[in-house]
């Protein structure tokens, strides 16, 4: 429960300190005082966008702080250990600065926090409920989070958007490969005749280049069986060879070393010249040897290099060529893998769709158990609120999926392909019948305003007994009733306060008197100025505030003894 809210330099506000009690906490004031400001604050402080504006003119920043008794709440010690904020079981302090450029800071027990934060913590904190939320009665989509609030339908749910979100994720896998199997597919035929055309010719790394050499080599090959002829002859096999004479030359040699020594290393030269002119002899020999005239291979040899020559041209390169080749391959590949990746993921797409449906199956279940006791509920609480002859009823419907595709957001459930929404496979509608005789109807084409305020309040009375929720919020929803409608209205309020702490705005004395703790905001006004205040009022001062809300701004003795008799009527 909210024990203390502290507020300065927030719009109007210069500095407001304003302790909370248990049970039903009213703030009352003239129209126009400054009482929507302080919900305004609640709602920055739980996570709500600030603005500059909000920042009294002439401040630096505006400050809203709430102090908090929350033992014993699970949901906000688990948050609080997650973001490792410390804190003590019973006491929790939450702290919004908003500065004169707009920005931003929130604090937790003094530790800074990002605002998402804050806005975890509010929702396990408080339920604001004002006059706009009048108008989410009035649309069914909205009308399945009443049921979803309550604690034994949460786990149900969040099993729900599990599957639901592992099944999209799924669809759009499918959809990916099947865009890419597609894409595959109309390059396919000329993709494959392009793999086919050179894995046919089937070229190898530097074949060319040992292509161009035989080639240079078979082109050549008289000339070279000549050349080879006409050295070994020059240097061996001829009468006067260059062997020969280099022989005769190193007899000659030897003579002069026998005469004179420094000849001895000339003989030994000679002696190598001739081994190296009979190893090149030899040589010239063996490679004549080799020699083949094959007029068929030079012609293999042409087209293989015109083959290959045609490819290069036709990919940009030898490089690319066989760039383009690993590609084509690697197509081929590829097209399997996704056709097997897209026979898995529709495999997986029926599995998580089949669980889907029993989650689905599960949570409907659950919700309609809950729907039984809100409609006891609120038949109850709407008959103590003056429609006696009220009928109300959830009405669970689902959508037949009309597509044919599989890959639609669908379950199965009794045979039959229904829509799967984000939050269930079925709509809820709050249907309603406010005289006898009439058939029951969307709330939508019911309802006064002050009807529906009243509907409003008994589905808060039957979420408040799940007490999931410490706190609530009511801003002026008593706005479009009558006195007498009023009281009971109250009433209501004072009852349903036995759960959660309740803050409510009214204009109702007949609500203000059953205060357990009464707050009384004033605005006023000088040439230069304009502030706001708000103090507990004490019991004759509560006296004397629903003395004014009922006679106006002259409270008469009759206002005063009215007064009196509502507040000891609580």
């Amino acid at each position: 429960m909210l024990d203390r809210l502290t507020i300065r330099q927030f719009t109007l506000i210069e500095e407001l300190d304003i302790e909370f009690g248990r049970g039903l906490n009213i703030i009352t004031g003239e129209t126009g005082a400054g009482k929507s400001i302080i919900v305004d604050a609640l709602l920055l402080l739980f996570g709500e966008r600030g603005s500059a504006e909000y920042v009294r003119k002439g401040a630096a920043k505006a400050i809203i702080e709430g102090s908090f008794r929350i033992a014993g709440n699970q949901q906000i010690n688990t948050i609080l250990q997650e973001y490792e904020i410390e804190h003590n079981d019973n006491v929790l302090l939450l702290r919004r600065e908003i500065s004169e450029k707009g920005t931003s800071r929130s604090f937790i027990n003094d530790s800074p926090v990002p605002l998402g934060v804050m806005r975890l913590l509010g929702e396990q904190l408080v339920d604001f409920h004002g006059q706009h939320e009048h108008q989410s009665l009035l649309r069914p989509e909205a009308h399945v989070r009443f049921l979803d609030a309550f604690e034994e339908v949460e786990p149900h749910l969040k099993a729900y958007e599990h599957l639901f979100a592992t099944l999209r994720a799924q669809l759009h896998e499918a959809e990916d490969l099947a865009a890419r199997q597609q894409s595959l597919r109309e390059q396919a035929e000329f993709r494959r005749f392009q793999l086919e055309e050179i894995t046919q010719i089937n070229p190898q790394p530097h074949e060319e280049e040992q292509l161009e050499q035989e080639l240079a080599l078979r082109e050549n090959a008289e000339r070279l069986y000549d050349l080879t002829y006409r050295l070994a002859t020059l240097l061996y096999d001829a009468e006067d060879s260059v062997h020969d004479r280099l022989v005769h030359a190193k007899h000659l040699l030897e003579e002069l070393a026998h005469i004179d020594k420094e000849f001895l290393d000339y003989q030994r030269e000679c002696q190598s010249a001739i081994t190296m002119v009979g190893e090149i002899a030899k040589h010239a020999q063996r490679y004549r040897d080799t020699i083949e005239f094959q007029p068929e291979r030079l012609e293999e040899i042409r087209y293989r290099l015109q083959q290959l020559a045609r490819l290069r041209k036709k990919y940009g390169g030898t490089a690319e060529l066989f760039a383009k080749w690993e590609e084509l391959k690697n197509d081929v590949m590829s097209a399997e893998d996704i056709e097997h990746a897209h026979e898995r993921i529709q495999h997986a797409i029926e599995n998580t769709r089949v669980q889907l449906a029993e989650a689905a199956y599960r949570l409907s279940e659950q919700r309609k158990r809950v729907a039984a006791r809100v409609e006891k509920t609120v038949v109850t609480t709407l008959q103590t609120l003056g429609m006696p002859h009220i009928r109300f009823a959830v009405n669970f419907s689902r959508e037949v999926a009309v597509g044919s595709g599989m890959n639609e957001m669908f379950v199965l459930l009794d045979g039959e392909r229904v829509v799967a929404y984000p939050n269930g496979a079925e709509r809820v509608e709050f249907l309603i019948a406010a005289n006898p005789g009439e058939d029951l109807k969307p709330l939508a084409r019911i309802a006064s305003g002050g009807e529906i305020s009243r509907v409003m309040l008994a589905l808060k009375a039957a979420l408040a007994e799940s007490e999931r929720l410490p706190m609530m919020v009511f801003d002026e929803i008593d706005t479009g009733i009558s006195g007498r409608i009023a009281q009971k209205v109250g009433k209501t309020m004072k009852e349903l306060s036995k759960y959660p702490q309740i803050i409510a705005i009214t204009h109702q004395p007949q609500i203000a008197a059953l205060a357990d703790t009464h707050i009384m905001v004033e605005k006023r006004q000088t040439a230069t100025s304009t502030r706001i205040s708000a103090v507990v009022l004490t019991a004759e001062e509560r006296v004397y505030e629903v003395a004014r809300l009922l006679s106006g701004e002259e409270i008469t003795n009759a206002a005063l003894e009215g007064a009196r008799e509502l507040v000891r009527a609580e």
